[in-house]
């Protein structure tokens, strides 16, 4: 018999194997990723305050403020409701490194003209004006939960020119309102639902009766931007609406 051979095996080396094709996912993932509507969604359908770290704040520069109100709760314009916030404004406008030197109110919602030391100092400072005013109000409307809609928004004012179209902006809106028909009465020359009757820039001399009797719901403004800085683009009117 002959002898049997066996077949040889042929030594595949590493480098000639080739590469395994990719597994390819029949669908697309949906976990990750920057896309269209990724990310949380705005409360009530409405987008709030963007959560990124606020810009640092000067000593030297006033800063504008304004904080709204949840949806459904109470107006502010009210004689009752005012009267709670002027007693908020005034145990929480000196503290700490911060002053509240003007304000507006409006329905829904304030403006607050600032001063602080630093960023610190002007989050500490609202943060405890915040909730006195969250904790008065609850109590008059006989309530629990939150009153501010969402995280306040501020602007740094750096030059005199904004300064004066601030004020001009804060203790006119109001007016401006009232002028567009939008739920606000300003039957008098200037707001009284704004510290405009403690406001000393005004080109016209007027007197706001029993203003005395009332306790001063703000600060002396110490800054050079608020006390002298912005009178040099004049003083304003009790005519001048925001533009």
């Amino acid at each position: 018999m002959g002898k049997r051979i066996e077949p040889t095996r042929r030594t595949v080396r590493r480098s000639d194997r080739q590469p395994a094709a990719p597994a390819v996912l029949p669908f697309r993932s949906q976990h990750g990723g920057r896309r269209p509507g990724a990310g949380r969604k705005p409360k009530h359908g409405q987008a709030g305050v963007a959560h990124v770290a606020r810009v640092p704040l000067a000593a030297r520069f006033p800063a504008h403020v304004t904080l709204k109100l949840q949806r459904g709760l109470p107006r502010l314009r009210n004689r009752g409701e005012y009267a709670t916030l002027r007693a908020a404004f005034a145990a929480g406008c000196a503290r700490s490194g911060f002053r509240l030197t003007h304000y507006a109110v409006l329905n829904d919602h304030l403006h607050f003209v600032v001063e602080a030391h630093d960023r610190t100092s002007l989050s500490r400072g609202l943060q405890g004006l915040m909730i006195r005013i969250a904790r008065a109000l609850n109590k008059l409307w006989g309530r629990r939960g939150r009153v501010f809609a969402d995280r306040y928004h501020d602007r740094i004012l750096k030059t005199p020119r904004d300064v004066r179209n601030v004020l001009r902006y804060v203790l006119g809106n109001g007016k401006k309102h009232a002028a567009e028909g939008r739920e606000v009465r300003v039957p008098a020359a200037i707001d009284t639902y704004t510290s405009a009757p403690w406001f000393d820039g005004f080109r016209e001399v007027f007197r706001v009766r029993g203003l005395e009797a009332i306790v001063r719901p703000v600060a002396d403004a110490r800054t050079w931007m608020l006390t002298l800085g912005w009178r040099r683009h004049g003083l304003l009117s009790v005519h001048e609406l925001p533009a």
